[in-house]
């Protein structure tokens, strides 16, 4: 059985000192769960005060971003070269990278392939916009997105990441509108669908699609019951240690209704 996923992505937000303090507060009340896995993905500058701090049987670590050369002459730049004795996962092609710093197709592809290169495990982010989904083009979207950013991989490879569909649309910082079940389960998929379309169906059903939009405490529940789900991406509720705790209490309670230990 898969593990749930709960993955936290802070954004640009908490300094070293209070994201050591929100940890300190979430070692407090997450609990260690076998078939829960919790990531958190503090800003590039915490991450190495946060691999000596994090308890490991709770906890995994994740980038927010890398760059795709290993390393070289790119001034500012952090690779995943550099990542990979820090963090286990990366969210690659987050909306807000795609939005805000025009990260194209090829881009997220490169760093797609960059991580795993690196041995670290992409969390890749997919999802369309209001103007597309009201046009009808969800589907070629996803399609795209997905296809384009697996280019690089092998079957091997691919069933080991982790897919995030957020549909921008549904996110806090663009309006976030609440997405109905039916969207994201018919959103998801199609996301295993592409997959197993490039691989196969086996490879589609070992690769975890995570739900990112708007989540907290109180709505994770009905998007961790929507079929194919296999966790959350939290944005701005992960900032909150009441909030974010009560996800993981949620998510534990609900495989524990389906007789998980």
């Amino acid at each position: 059985m898969k593990r749930t996923l709960i993955a936290a992505n802070w954004k640009m937000h908490l300094n070293a000192s209070q994201a050591s303090l929100l940890l300190h507060r979430l070692h407090e009340r997450i609990k260690i769960h076998r078939d829960i896995e919790v990531v958190l993905a503090p800003s590039s500058l915490v991450l190495q005060p946060m691999s000596m701090q994090i308890d490991r049987r709770k906890f995994r670590l994740a980038a927010q971003n890398g760059y795709h050369k290993d390393e070289g002459a790119f001034t500012g730049e952090v690779s995943f070269t550099m990542l990979k004795d820090l963090v286990h996962y990366a969210i690659i092609g987050h909306s807000e990278r795609r939005m805000y710093f025009d990260e194209s197709l090829e881009v997220v592809r490169d760093k797609v392939a960059a991580a795993v290169r690196n041995e670290i495990t992409p969390i890749l982010c997919v999802g369309e916009t209001h103007q597309e989904r009201t046009e009808g083009e969800t589907k070629q979207v996803l399609h795209d997105q997905v296809t384009t950013a697996l280019s690089d991989l092998t079957s091997e490879e691919v069933k080991d990441i982790v897919i995030a569909y957020e549909p921008i649309w549904a996110i806090s910082t663009f309006g976030g509108e609440i997405a109905k079940p039916d969207d994201i389960r018919d959103a998801i998929a199609h996301i295993r669908k592409q997959v197993a379309e490039l691989y196969s169906k086996k490879v589609a059903d070992k690769v975890r699609v995570l739900y990112g939009g708007s989540v907290d405490d109180h709505t994770v529940g009905g998007y961790l019951a929507i079929d194919g789900c296999d966790g959350v991406l939290v944005g701005g509720a992960s900032l909150n240690y009441h909030k974010f705790s009560g996800i993981v209490d949620v998510a534990y309670n609900l495989k524990h209704a389906d007789g998980a230990s």
